[in-house]
């Protein structure tokens, strides 16, 4: 690894965190960034996941004020996102490589359109208003599930996913389910975190340099990513995703 590549990958690192801690769709900046670098796809997605698991904690840490009274709905919907994320992650494992280079062209396809038309989702969904419920339900907690199963096995754009399940599915803020969902995905890449370190290759460089990167972009994405624009921040994952399409089919 170059002393340039070494910057990249920090780099990418930092802007993951920050938008996965406002949007939710960081592995499209650093799974195209490890692809780029020579690194094999499944490789380049189990780094990932272990170098996010800390800048995911940042980010609860940064949005502790919103997460205070959401323990009653946060332990149930904390313990489907783990138990669907070792489901997830093991699949990674057990399929062959070739499924996750015709899989994850298609993920990746999907949580751009999710992306594209998120502002239009959560315009909606912040219309919806609504009294605060103090548990979720089993439409949540079936919902949250599939989303660890598919954060487990790829992690791109789970963030939406979730959010959108809970704002679907439980009454209270956007800010305060955006909050839950960092908790979410944050489990979810822990476990399937901790059964990389244990069944997988990880690039521990990589990894490592995403996680520092990661963990100030989860402190600066809770603090200010609210005042990024939008339209940028959804224009420019469009565009990464797209190359990491086009690499994974080329």
């Amino acid at each position: 690894m170059t002393v340039l590549e070494a910057i990249a990958i920090f780099a990418a690192g930092i802007v993951a965190g920050t938008i996965n801690s406002v949007v939710g769709s960081g592995t499209l900046f650093t799974f195209p960034v490890l692809l780029a670098f020579g690194y094999a796809p499944v490789v380049a997605n189990v780094s990932n996941t272990v170098g996010l698991v800390p800048g995911n904690a940042s980010g609860a840490v940064g949005y502790r004020r919103e997460l205070a009274g959401q323990r009653a709905r946060a332990i149930p919907l904390a313990c489907a996102s783990l138990v669907g994320a070792g489901i997830g992650a093991t699949l990674l494992l057990t399929l062959p490589a070739s499924a996750f280079k015709a899989i994850v062209p298609a993920f990746i396809a999907v949580a751009l359109i999710l992306i594209v038309f998120q502002g239009r989702i959560s315009k909606w969904l912040a219309d919806r208003g609504g009294a605060a419920a103090d548990r979720a339900g089993p439409v949540a907690t079936a919902g949250v599930f599939a989303a660890g199963i598919y954060g487990g096995y790829f992690g791109a754009a789970q963030g939406i996913l979730a959010l959108s399940i809970l704002s679907l599915s439980v009454d209270d803020s956007l800010t305060r389910l955006n909050a839950l969902k960092v908790v979410l995905v944050g489990v979810a890449n822990l476990v399937s975190g901790i059964v990389f370190v244990f069944a997988a290759h990880v690039a521990w460089a990589a990894a490592g340099l995403i996680a520092a990167g990661s963990v100030l972009g989860g402190l600066l994405g809770a603090r200010v990513g609210r005042r990024l624009s939008p339209k940028v921040l959804r224009a420019v994952i469009v565009i990464v995703g797209i190359v990491a399409i086009v690499r994974l089919l080329v």
